[in-house]
């Protein structure tokens, strides 16, 4: 930890509209800080990127968390220069507290630092739209409907293909990973437990995609995650999730364990095109 990182910054959400409903969408946890480093003792090196995100928070994640969604927002336009001298001005805070989340940054692809130019934010194409970071960011943004439609799309062309193959290959502990938090999701689908009903959704899609047997589909579950507590964190569902759509869920867990591969699919392609549909008007 560097000295000159202080306790963790706020989060802020916006306000709830009346009626508004996407399935599975919820809020996650936040994240904690820890202590300063006592006098005398060594700095430690720099964080990972991973470790800088979920590490103490302060001036560090203040930082990365305004660049990045202002950028992920169009603020910062592709080719546009930041100087670190002026970033360093507006944050208030040292230049290696600067370059930790510029490099943070860069390991997204969202800019690139080159000597004599300066730090230049990357075209929209060469992001690493896959970070859970950036669809955050994305979603918090102006183009937020696009955003969930293409995560939305995607969603439909891997995890009933995934569905089909955990029926195939899913293990007995996976088998039961899924019946407990498809219980889990009806247990905590009313009386406004999101929370709670986020731990068991997310969870859900996380073992289906694992127990496919495919090493590609299961990094996605972290996408998944990103777009399901978004959903919930920008007010486009119920307040309860939709009744059908649990009930979805518990079929593609006995289909898996039952090795239905057709039903498993087919149930798994009901509940990406659900989201869709009140995608188009929820936010349209």
């Amino acid at each position: 930890m560097h000295e000159d990182v202080d306790g963790p910054a706020g989060a802020t959400t916006g306000e709830q509209p009346v009626g508004s409903a996407v399935r599975d969408g919820h809020d996650g946890p936040g994240t904690g800080s820890g202590p300063e480093p006592a006098a005398g003792v060594p700095h430690r090196p720099a964080a990972s990127p991973l470790a800088f995100e979920q590490g103490t928070g302060g001036h560090h994640a203040r930082v990365l968390e305004a660049l990045g969604t202002a950028i992920a927002a169009g603020d910062h336009r592709p080719g546009s220069v930041l100087r670190t001298d002026e970033l360093e001005e507006r944050f208030q805070v040292s230049r290696t507290v600067i370059r930790e989340a510029i490099r943070v940054l860069e390991s997204m692809r969202l800019v690139v630092s080159r000597r004599r130019v300066g730090v230049t934010v990357c075209p929209t194409q060469e992001w690493n739209v896959y970070d859970p970071r950036v669809i955050r960011w994305r979603l918090a943004g102006r183009d937020r409907p696009r955003q969930l439609r293409s995560l939305t799309v995607l969603r439909s062309a891997v995890e009933p293909v995934a569905a089909r193959l955990a029926a195939h290959h899913a293990t007995p502990a996976q088998c039961a990973e899924l019946t407990e938090h498809a219980m889990g999701m009806v247990a905590t689908s009313r009386g406004q437990q999101l929370d709670a009903y986020l731990v068991h959704d997310m969870a859900f899609h996380r073992v289906v995609l694992a127990a496919s047997g495919n090493e590609m589909f299961a990094p996605l579950g972290d996408v998944v995650a990103a777009v399901l507590t978004g959903r919930t964190h920008h007010h486009v569902m119920f307040t309860d999730p939709d009744p059908a759509a649990v009930t979805l869920h518990v079929q593609v867990a006995e289909a898996v364990r039952t090795g239905d591969a057709d039903r498993a699919e087919s149930l798994t392609r009901e509940i990406t095109h659900g989201a869709m549909a009140e995608l188009d008007v929820l936010a349209p």
